[in-house]
């Protein structure tokens, strides 16, 4: 199957797009203060399930991406 130009793209900047916000969201997750992720500085189950979340959306993004790249990589070897 061949993917288009536009799609190869999209699921290329995707991936770049998933690591961008969850990089953010576990810096935030790390740094919270609000008693969520950290009780007597013990972690909680609110941050190892969205710890989980943003390694699961990590893997996901980093798979959607190299299939983005390996789009635009096949599009270049035809033209």
């Amino acid at each position: 199957m061949k993917l288009s130009r536009p799609v190869s793209w999209f699921l290329l900047a995707f991936g770049v797009w998933s690591w961008f916000i969850w990089i953010t969201f576990v810096n935030n997750l790390i740094k919270d203060s609000s008693g969520l992720a950290f009780e007597d500085g013990e972690l909680t189950a609110y941050f190892w399930v969205h710890l989980l979340l943003a390694v699961v959306s990590f893997v996901l993004g980093t798979i959607i991406g190299v299939i983005g790249l390996r789009g635009l990589r096949a599009l270049r070897r035809t033209s």
